[in-house]
C-alpha cells in the first residue's frame, strides 16, 4: 500500500501529482497533524525503546479516555463554571483516526451566565501576552489558531463557496456583546498581538474561544463556546446515530501502472479506525448523558 502510495512498484515509470503541506486537509497536512498529536507528552514518556506512537494505540486510547475525565472532574465535580444539572458528551473519530470529544454542560439558573462579563470569565478570544504569560501564549498558538482561511488560503478544508463555514477571519470586536442567536460575539481587540503562521499574519480575529484554565492543564485543543440554543444538543447527537466515517481511495492494477494523482483518488467505503477499535475493545464508553433518561 505504501509503495503504491509513493509510485514505487515494480519498473513503474509515473507521474506524481502532489498537493503541497501547506494545502490544509492534504495528506501531508494531515501527516503532519497526526503526528503532532502523537507527540503528546504522556503516551511519549510511555513508549518503549524502538516505538512509536502508531504501535501503542492502546496509549493513545488511555491518554485521550483520561484527559476526558480530567475535563470532566475539572467541570461538573470541581465545578469550574458553576454548579451542573446536566453534562452529555459523543466521541468522534476523525479521518485519520484520532478520536475529539464534544461535550454539552448545562448549569444550574443561578450559575449560568448571562451577561458579556460573565462570558469573559468562561471564554477568551485573544492572544495571551507572551511577555506575562509566556506558557499560555505558546499553547494558544499551537492548538488554538484557526485558519488561514478565506482571503488568505481558499484552499482550506473549512472553505464551502468562497466562505469559511465557522465564518473565521472574524472582526475586531472591543467589548463582548449578546447576538440573537444564542453565541455570544466574543471581544476581539486591535491591540497588535499576531504571530506569522504557515506564511500567514494571524491576530486575534483567529483565535478559537477557550478557556485559560483548562487549556493550560490538559495541553490540547480544547474549543470553549457559550450557547443558549437547542441546536447543540442536535449537533452533538448526530455523531452517535451516523455510522463510521467514510473514507477515499483508489485502487488499481500493478501490471497496469498510472500517474500518482492524489487529487482524484478516490472511491466511497466505510472504516473504522484502529483507535476506535482499541477504545472499543477497553470498553470506554462512546456517549454518556447525566441525569439518565429511560424511555417509557
Amino acid at each position: 500500500m505504501d509503495s503504491m502510495s509513493i509510485g514505487c512498484t515494480a519498473g513503474s515509470q509515473v507521474r506524481r501529482i502532489y498537493l503541497p503541506a501547506f494545502f490544509i486537509g492534504g495528506p501531508r497536512d494531515m501527516k503532519r497533524r497526526y503526528l503532532d498529536a502523537m507527540s503528546l507528552k504522556e503516551i511519549q514518556h510511555n513508549l518503549k525503546y524502538g516505538e512509536e506512537a502508531q504501535d501503542r494505540l492502546d496509549l493513545v486510547a488511555g491518554v485521550f479516555r483520561a484527559k476526558c475525565e480530567v475535563l470532566r472532574a475539572e467541570i461538573v465535580k470541581k465545578k469550574l463554571y458553576g454548579e451542573v444539572v446536566a453534562f452529555v458528551y459523543v466521541i468522534e473519530y476523525q479521518k485519520r483516526g484520532l478520536p475529539h470529544a464534544h461535550m454539552l454542560v448545562i448549569l444550574k439558573p443561578e450559575a449560568k451566565a448571562l451577561n458579556p462579563e460573565a462570558y469573559d470569565r468562561i471564554a477568551s478570544t485573544e492572544l495571551p501576552d507572551p511577555k506575562e504569560q509566556n506558557c499560555l501564549y505558546s499553547l494558544v498558538i499551537k492548538h488554538m489558531l484557526h485558519g488561514p482561511c478565506g482571503s488568505l488560503n481558499k484552499e482550506n478544508v473549512c472553505m464551502r463557496n468562497g466562505v469559511c463555514k465557522n465564518h473565521y477571519q472574524k472582526d475586531y470586536i472591543e467589548h463582548t456583546t449578546h447576538s440573537e442567536d444564542g453565541c455570544p460575539h466574543y471581544r476581539r481587540r486591535k491591540n497588535g498581538q499576531s504571530i506569522k503562521l504557515r506564511n500567514h499574519s494571524l491576530d486575534n480575529r483567529w483565535v478559537v474561544p477557550y478557556t485559560s484554565y483548562l487549556l493550560s492543564l490538559i495541553d490540547c485543543h480544547l474549543n470553549v463556546e457559550i450557547y443558549s440554543t437547542i441546536k447543540l444538543v442536535k449537533y452533538l447527537y448526530k455523531y452517535v446515530y451516523k455510522g463510521h466515517d467514510r473514507v477515499s481511495f483508489h485502487i488499481h492494477f500493478e501490471n497496469d501502472p498510472e500517474d500518482i494523482y492524489e487529487i482524484h483518488e478516490f472511491q466511497s467505503a466505510r472504516w473504522v479506525a484502529a483507535a476506535e477499535v482499541m477504545r472499543r475493545i477497553y470498553r470506554f464508553p462512546s456517549n454518556e448523558m447525566t441525569p439518565s433518561i429511560y424511555t417509557l
